[in-house]
C-alpha cells in the first residue's frame, strides 16, 4: 500500500547532501551538525517529495518547516541514516496527533448503545465503510443496527439497505426527504429496546459548502449526541478530502476519520487529514471486500512509508 510514496521518500533521503565543511568536521569530531544551505535543500525535496504524494501543500509546508527545526537542533554521525529517523519521528508525530481509538475497546467500555454518526461527500465510500465497520464489528461479536440517516437521496437508502440485507442486520429509515436526526433517533430507540450494541448512522452526503447539509449535521448531533463522529473520505482525492474533512470538522467536530480507497492512492491524504484535524485516523479501506478494512497503525504506516 502507498508504494509511490515510499518510493519519493526513498529518492528524497538519496538527495541528503553534505558539505565539504561537514564532512570535515565530522572526520574530526564524529559528529557535525548540518549547515543551513543543507537544510535547506533536506527540508525543499522533503517538500516536495510529500506534495507529489498529494499531500495539501500547506501540509506540505508546516511540516517541512517542522523538519528545517529538527535539523538545526540536532548533529548527525551518519546524515543519511539520522535524516531518516527525523523524517520518521516527524510523521508518527503527525500520524499520532491524538489518542488512538480501539473501536472494540472503545465500544466494550462506552454506555449502549454506542452510537457513531458517519459523515463525507457522495462518492467518498462512506455507506460501504459503514458497511464494513458492521462486518469488523460482527467479527468481534458486536451487535449493530444500522441508521438510514441519508434521506436526500433514495438511492443512498436503497444501498445501505442492500448491504444490511447482505449482512443480516436491522435498518432504521424513514421515507426520501425525511427528517435524518428523527431516523438516527429511531435507531437508538430501535437499540434501547433490542439490546443492539452499536448504531452506526449513514448521513447525508452532499458537497461540503452547503449551508444545509452542515445545519442538518449538526442538528443530528444535536438531537442524538453520537459517541463518535468519523469523517470517512476518499483518498484518491488529495486536497479535497483535506478540505472536506477540516469543514465537518469545523462544523460538527469530528473524532477519527476513516480513509477509503487507499489501495490506489499516494497515501498523502493520511498525513493531511490528520494534520489539520488533529484527529486520528480509525481505519483504511482497502479494497471492495467488507473485510477490506484495516485498523490503522501509526508506526507501521511510516515504516511502510520510509
Amino acid at each position: 500500500m502507498f508504494g509511490k510514496l515510499k518510493g519519493l521518500f526513498k529518492k528524497t533521503e538519496e538527495e541528503v547532501e553534505v558539505s565539504l565543511k561537514t564532512k570535515i568536521k565530522k572526520a574530526v569530531a564524529g559528529r557535525a551538525k548540518l549547515g543551513d544551505d543543507e537544510i535547506d535543500s533536506i527540508a525543499w525535496n522533503f517538500q516536495m517529495s510529500l506534495m507529489q504524494s498529494d499531500v495539501a501543500m500547506e501540509v506540505a509546508e508546516k511540516i517541512s518547516t517542522e523538519l528545517k527545526e529538527k535539523l538545526k537542533e540536532k548533529e548527525f554521525s551518519d546524515p543519511k541514516k539520522d535524516v531518516r529517523g527525523v523524517f520518521k519521528e516527524i510523521l508518527i508525530d503527525v500520524l499520532e496527533a491524538d489518542k488512538k481509538i480501539d473501536l472494540i475497546e472503545f465500544v466494550k467500555k462506552t454506555e449502549k448503545p454506542v452510537k457513531i454518526v458517519f459523515f463525507g461527500i457522495n462518492g467518498c465510500g462512506k455507506t460501504t465503510t459503514i458497511a464494513k465497520v458492521t462486518d469488523f464489528l460482527f467479527r468481534n461479536n458486536v451487535s449493530v443496527v444500522l441508521a438510514a440517516g441519508d434521506t436526500f437521496r433514495a438511492g443512498a437508502i436503497e444501498q445501505l439497505g442492500k448491504h444490511a440485507e447482505k449482512l443480516g442486520v436491522r435498518m432504521i429509515k424513514h421515507q426520501k426527504g425525511g427528517d435524518a436526526a428523527a431516523v438516527v433517533f429511531d435507531a437508538v430507540k430501535h437499540a434501547e429496546s433490542n439490546g443492539v450494541d452499536v448504531v452506526l448512522a449513514d448521513t447525508s452526503g452532499r458537497m461540503q459548502s452547503n449551508v444545509d447539509l452542515m445545519g442538518e449535521m449538526e442538528k443530528i448531533v444535536r438531537v442524538n449526541s453520537p459517541h463518535l463522529k468519523v469523517f470517512v473520505g476518499d483518498a484518491l482525492t488529495g486536497n479535497d478530502a483535506v478540505e472536506q474533512a477540516e469543514k465537518f470538522n469545523e462544523s460538527v467536530g469530528i473524532d477519527a476519520s476513516i480513509l477509503a480507497k487507499c489501495d490506489a492512492a499516494k497515501g498523502g491524504s493520511a498525513l493531511s487529514v490528520t494534520y489539520i484535524t488533529k484527529k486520528p485516523i480509525m481505519f483504511l479501506g482497502t479494497g471492495q471486500k467488507y473485510e477490506d478494512l484495516k485498523p490503522f497503525d501509526a508506526r507501521e504506516f511510516v515504516d511502510e512509508l520510509i
